[in-house]
């Protein structure tokens, strides 16, 4: 679905902005913006969207984001109720392409930045040595003032543009617009009703009439923003759910299968193989190492 822009604050003496959250929970905005976003997500779990990829993160995860990559972090329905006790923790960095100028992104010495963020609009998991290097750069980056900043968004760039420990995260690279308000208001209620109702049935008929449109035109409309349908959509949510359950390992795969929406366990089976490419049991194996 198209998702909403948003221009990020900024500091006019700063050339890159990073912050450190402790929060209730991450909000279900689906946006975009200008900066690159290098998210540093301390604790907290949850599904992830990302472009076209719907996931699941935990505590641990950095992730690089490409500039105007839309994305939304939706963290475990129970960090979202009052007096739950559950926070978030999250360093996040945001800066443009040309934070350090462009003359920077010509020089013979810095080929490997350009390719960079390149690669960065298809998103980007770090692992291994880069991500331990990277995280203690972000801490430092938090306190740290004038040239000792530059310094360090340079190594933090350094260590991305040459690691290859990393995983893409997007299939499809879009071309994502702003929308107008209608839009805006439209999806983000189908995306806030499907992430609050996804365990139970919701028919094409109570979701159209959610964004004031008929059965018809609903389809060709969520189709058009999103390159899918809206079961395609719901069943995504639904196995991501799945995935977290399976790997925390305290239900059967059956209780799984109905928790997260599913009617009947050859219906969870077959959806689950489609989108993972294994079994809910190998998937949960694969995890578990057993």
């Amino acid at each position: 679905m198209k998702p909403l822009y948003r221009k990020l604050p900024g500091k006019i003496e700063s050339s890159f902005s990073v912050r450190h959250d402790v929060m209730p929970n991450y909000g279900n905005i689906w946006h975009y913006h200008s900066e690159l976003e290098l998210h540093y997500n301390i604790q907290g779990e949850g599904v992830r969207f990302i472009g076209d990829n719907i996931g699941n993160f935990s505590s641990g995860e950095l992730v690089l984001l490409g500039e105007n990559l839309p994305h939304a972090w939706r963290c475990r329905e129970e960090y979202y109720q009052p007096n739950s006790g559950l926070h978030i923790e999250a360093i996040v960095m945001h800066f443009l392409p040309t934070c350090l100028g462009k003359d920077i992104l010509h020089l013979p010495e810095a080929y490997a930045i350009p390719r960079l963020f390149e690669r960065a609009k298809s998103g980007m998991i770090i692992t291994g040595d880069a991500k331990v290097k990277i995280i203690e750069l972000m801490k430092q980056a938090i306190d740290a003032t004038n040239l000792d900043r530059i310094i360090i968004m340079l190594s933090i760039m350094k260590h991305l543009a040459e690691t290859s420990d990393y995983k893409p995260i997007v299939n499809e690279i879009s071309a994502f617009q702003q929308n107008t308000d209608l839009d805006d208001k439209r999806l983000s209620n189908i995306y806030t009703y499907t992430l609050s109702n996804y365990k139970r049935d919701i028919t094409l008929k109570e979701i159209s009439a959610l964004s004031n449109l008929s059965v018809t035109s609903f389809c060709r409309y969520f189709k058009l923003m999103t390159n899918k349908t809206y079961y395609d959509f719901l069943t995504e949510i639904r196995i991501s759910h799945a995935c977290r359950q399976l790997v925390e390992n305290k239900l059967t795969t059956e209780l799984i299968c109905f928790n997260c929406g599913f009617n009947n366990i050859s219906n969870f089976y077959r959806h689950f193989k489609k989108i993972k490419g294994v079994t809910p049991v190998e998937y949960k194996r694969k995890y578990l190492n057993y």
